[in-house]
């Protein structure tokens, strides 16, 4: 994962919502480069709520040249064009193209101007975010968190758990689904819901499709039958009127 390098930071709380940033998509380096009101900062680890490693273990230089100095590859992030014979890429190429190296860095520029012309000649290459023309403007810590979930992305991410889903009751068996459609199918025919015997055969199809799609559990089957029931019930014996 690339080292995060703020260059000439204007306020605290950037700081550390650009670290929470960082540390939403498992990015752990942070430098700064001469930040405006000194470090460390308390605003920056109040707003960093939580990535206190990160705030803790950034690392502080007085100018890009040093902050970059042990890396193999940088990237500059920024929205104006130099006049310079560099990569320009959008965020995919330009992390698939940090992730050839093995000690990688991207700067981020100051809040108010971002990057200027003598931050960015310490830079391999350029990465560029493609928003709205009409408004385009992010703030530090939105530029961050894209270039740190697309790191992460691309890094591959993380299979999600879902087994929580069946921690109190199992997935519903094809005999139960299979019960569900045919006690509803019962109550339709009962109802004179199929109006087109033609169709009949397609709509059971559908209702199978739809309940299988939702994967239901075994306490999903019952619920559905017993609102059946219900439903049944109060046709056969509707309240009275007063």
């Amino acid at each position: 994962m690339p080292v995060i390098i703020l260059v000439r930071p204007q306020l605290g709380e950037n700081i550390g919502t650009a670290a929470r940033a960082m540390l939403n998509c498992g990015l752990t380096e942070l430098r700064l480069v001469a930040p405006r009101d000194g470090w460390p900062s308390e605003k920056a680890m109040s707003a960093s709520s939580g990535a206190v490693d990160v705030i803790n273990n950034a690392k502080v230089f007085d100018c890009v040249a040093d902050a970059v100095a042990d890396l193999d590859y940088v990237c500059a992030t920024t929205g104006r064009q130099f006049n310079m014979n560099k990569p320009i890429d959008n965020l995919e190429a330009g992390v698939e193209r940090l992730s050839k190296y093995s000690r990688t860095g991207v700067l981020f520029g100051p809040e108010r101007t971002g990057l200027e012309l003598e931050d960015v000649i310490h830079a391999n290459s350029l990465i560029t975010i493609p928003l709205n023309p009409n408004f385009s403007s992010l703030n530090l810590a939105q530029a961050v968190l894209l270039l740190s979930y697309t790191c992460y992305r691309t890094a591959g991410l993380p299979e999600i758990d879902d087994s929580h889903r069946h921690d109190k009751t199992r997935p519903a068996t094809q005999g139960e689904l299979d019960g569900l459609v045919q006690h509803l199918v019962t109550e339709l025919d009962n109802c004179e819901f199929f109006t087109s015997p033609q169709k009949r055969p397609s709509m059971i199809r559908n209702l199978y499709a739809a309940f299988g799609r939702m994967e239901p559990t075994e306490q999903d089957v019952m619920t559905f039958r017993g609102v059946i029931k219900a439903l049944v019930a109060g046709r056969r014996n509707p309240p009275r009127s007063l």
